[in-house]
């Protein structure tokens, strides 16, 4: 039997009382698990299949060419974002976009412990954590930006350029992009709040040109909502 660790991104329900959970872990990257009788009336871990909740599994050993069954599971760290709605409606934005853009990734250290950071981040109420969070997806994922003196952000080159290519990338956008992607503590750096909504869509706009089969996670509409 062995172990792991990792943060639960969605779960399916199979048949009466089964669930298939999809994770990502610290050290086999993007998995997904059979969980026995988590829907039994006696059990009460189901309260514990949170979006993100970052949990320590038990694993039977693997037999055939099926998925790991999971013997038992803990939350390794529990924390009240869940009860703050804006708090929550990132979670299961962020949640649902890596659901979504992770399926093939295998062990990546730092983008697991970029996502602690994050859970860290968003426990402080940074409402805005969600947007770094994905700027610094692209950095690990090695397409972030060129930097440059020019102006404006080409999202198809993933350059700056004296003019506009782009309708979003405008002056404000793209100095945004320049700010964070430049920045000692990203987290710390402000987007002021009329400009997010368009900064979210600019980052969608380069995940599609540079991430390959990129999704627009279906939560979106939410979390535009949410945060007008």
């Amino acid at each position: 039997m062995n172990s792991q660790n990792g943060f639960l991104l969605s779960y399916i329900k199979y048949g009466e009382n089964d669930a298939v959970l999809h994770c990502f872990t610290e050290e086999d990257g993007f998995q997904s698990y059979f969980l026995k009788g988590i829907y039994t009336k006696k059990n009460k871990k189901k309260a514990l299949l949170l979006p993100l909740s970052k949990l320590s599994f038990s694993l039977n050993p693997l037999k055939g060419n099926g998925i790991q069954t999971i013997s038992k599971f803990e939350m390794m760290k529990s924390n009240d974002i869940y009860t703050d709605i804006r708090c929550n409606t990132v979670v299961f934005f962020i949640s649902d976009f890596l659901n979504q853009n992770l399926r093939h990734e295998n062990k990546n250290h730092p983008l697991f412990f970029c996502l602690e950071e994050f859970i860290d981040e968003l426990q402080n109420r940074n409402y805005q954590s969600h947007l770094i969070f994905l700027m610094k997806i692209l950095k690990i994922q090695g397409v972030a930006p060129l930097m440059n003196e020019s102006k404006y952000l080409d999202p198809e080159t993933g350059t700056f350029t004296a003019e506009a290519m782009h309708q979003l990338f405008n002056g404000e956008i793209s100095s945004v992009w320049k700010n964070i992607l430049t920045a000692e503590n990203p987290y710390r750096v402000r987007i002021p709040s009329v400009l997010r909504k368009d900064f979210l869509d600019s980052l969608l706009v380069y995940y599609h040109y540079h991430i390959t089969e990129f999704k627009i996670p279906a939560s979106l509409e939410v979390i535009q909502q949410i945060f007008e």
